[in-house]
């Protein structure tokens, strides 16, 4: 029996092949064709980046595909000189810097409106109020009442008495803060220097009866009860009653009785 032995062939060994090692390979056969020097130059900020091939008839060195070696000191020889032809920019030591601002108008508030004066009551005089009050008493008087007669003038006795038109009638008062009716005749003849007493009848049995013919102005009018000053014609001023004040008006006494004082 024929035995024949055949020994195995192998394959020889090899580089394993990866993806990175063709791409080296891929760049290593381009690198000759391209040229030595490639240059990327970025236009928008000036600078330029060169990168330097060695030359297609350079012998590599090292393992087969291995990258050819980078001459630094061309590239840096070559950056500079593209620099040196960039353009230079330079700004002026007095630029001057400008800013758009929107105009701000400035408005003048308006005045504030000027200060509220207190109003400040001021107590009327005694006068005053007298006077306001006669106005009054005239305004609400009855058509009876008479105006201030004429006869007033020069007479002392009703100038006097004429001062406290308007006085309010008080029981038993005998001043101008308040007058019953004997109180005000007695006061208005106290001002004469002439004293009278404090009641009508005591005032009536102190002067003279006369006749309405003979009176005249000055002269009292007595009645039951009360007592009035006699200023002419058909007219008389007095300290009527409660609620009323002193006036002129009208004689009303239906039997009146003229009296003279001296």
């Amino acid at each position: 029996m024929t035995v024949s032995t055949t020994s195995a062939r192998h394959r020889a060994a090899r580089r394993p092949s990866t993806p990175l090692t063709e791409l080296a390979a891929a760049a290593t056969g381009q690198m000759g064709t391209v040229g030595r020097r490639t240059a990327v130059v970025a236009a928008s900020s000036g600078l330029v980046v060169s990168m330097l091939g060695s030359p297609a008839s350079a012998a590599p060195t090292g393992e087969a595909g291995a990258l050819p070696a980078v001459d630094t000191a061309a590239l840096t020889a070559s950056a500079r000189a593209v620099l040196n032809t960039a353009p230079v920019v330079t700004a002026p030591a007095d630029a001057a810097w400008t800013v758009d601002i929107t105009a701000v108008t400035a408005e003048t508030p308006p005045p504030p409106p000027p200060p509220v004066k207190a109003k400040v009551k001021v107590a009327a005089s005694r006068s005053t109020t007298r006077a306001a009050a006669a106005t009054t008493t005239a305004a609400a008087a009855p058509t009876t009442n008479a105006a201030v007669p004429q006869s007033v003038a020069g007479n002392a006795v009703l100038e006097v008495a004429a001062r406290y038109v308007g006085t309010p009638y008080v029981s038993g008062g005998s001043t101008p803060a308040g007058f019953d009716c004997s109180g005000f005749v007695s006061y208005v003849y106290a001002q004469l220097g002439i004293s009278l007493p404090r009641t009508s009848s005591g005032i009536k049995a102190a002067g003279t009866v006369i006749s309405r013919a003979d009176a005249q102005p000055g002269d009292l009018i007595w009645s039951p009860g009360h007592i009035s000053i006699y200023a002419g014609g058909n007219d008389q001023i007095d300290s009527p009653r409660p609620g009323k004040t002193i006036q002129f008006r009208a004689i009303w006494q239906s039997s009146p009785v003229f009296i003279r004082i001296g």
